[in-house]
């Protein structure tokens, strides 16, 4: 599963799509088995597109039409893996809480999937570890991943600034991390996209940041040409969505930038040395 998903992502790159386009890639990737098998009605439904949105997403990518994309797929499908269907539930089919489960083990298949090249995510990595200082972006649903990465990456990183506010005040923090020598900004960014992400991102371009970007799809809306995007897919079959794979991949950026920076276990060890005469936390306790 992962291997068709990745492999419709590749397709995807390198083409400026817009909005309606993204939704529909990104449909077919989530579905990646199943989309060579759709009709070009069935695929708008799942979507939530118009049938001609599709049409002129297949053009878009080079096609002719819809059927010589489908044609395509069918084509280059790549092989089941063994055992890559999750088994049975016990009793009888699986409860939607389940399905939740079983969603976000796919997403983090994808995930391993596109980690076969590390080459990103230590790029990714080098760059957070070289800047100083390093704001961490993460507005509305994204916050907590941002707030998450923020509390660990300050432990081995000089000078981490969270930016999980919104409002006026924003661009200003962006602009104070400039004039005090930011080369980088990491920006998780997930569903629904607010506006003020898109805007802070642009604003930091601007600014000369090089941006490394935690999204839920390739396809996303702060997605652009010259960023570091590193997707990660969020699980959509609760009432809230799931962020499983974008927190993990966090996790490994935080990896990836220890990497970087020849002082970050001395800064842990420290750390520990002085929880521990603090009495921080509660299983240190005698």
């Amino acid at each position: 599963m992962g291997g068709a998903s990745a492999r419709l992502t590749k397709m995807f790159e390198g083409h400026r799509l817009t909005p309606t386009q993204r939704r529909i890639a990104h449909c077919m990737v989530r579905r990646a088995d199943d989309t060579p098998f759709l009709s070009s009605v069935e695929l708008a439904e799942l979507a939530g597109v118009s049938q001609p949105s599709v049409t002129r997403f297949a053009v878009a990518l080079g096609f002719d039409g819809y059927p010589a994309l489908r044609r395509h797929l069918r084509e280059n499908q790549p092989e089941p893996a063994a055992g890559g269907e999750p088994p049975a539930e016990a009793g009888g089919a699986a409860n939607p809480y389940q399905q939740a489960v079983h969603a976000e083990i796919e997403n983090l298949r994808r995930l391993a999937a596109l980690l076969a090249d590390p080459e990103p995510v230590e790029r990714a990595g080098a760059l957070l570890a070289g800047s100083r200082p390093l704001p961490v972006l993460g507005l509305r649903a994204a916050a907590a991943q941002a707030t998450g990465f923020a509390y660990f990456a300050a432990k081995v990183h000089p000078d981490v600034r969270l930016l999980s506010e919104g409002g006026s005040m924003l661009v200003d923090r962006i602009d104070g991390c400039v004039r005090a020598g930011a080369s980088a900004l990491l920006c998780f960014a997930l569903p629904r996209h607010p506006r003020e992400t898109v805007a802070a991102l642009d604003h930091a371009r601007e600014a000369g940041l090089s941006l490394v970007t935690v999204a839920d799809s390739a396809f996303a809306p702060v997605a652009q040409t010259g960023d570091l995007l590193l997707p990660a897919g969020v699980g959509t079959g609760l009432t809230f969505d799931t962020a499983c794979a974008p927190m993990l991949l966090g996790r490994m950026l935080l990896e990836a930038m220890c990497d970087g920076l020849p002082d970050a276990q001395a800064r842990l060890e420290e750390f520990d040395a002085r929880a521990g005469e603090r009495g921080l936390f509660a299983d240190w306790i005698d």
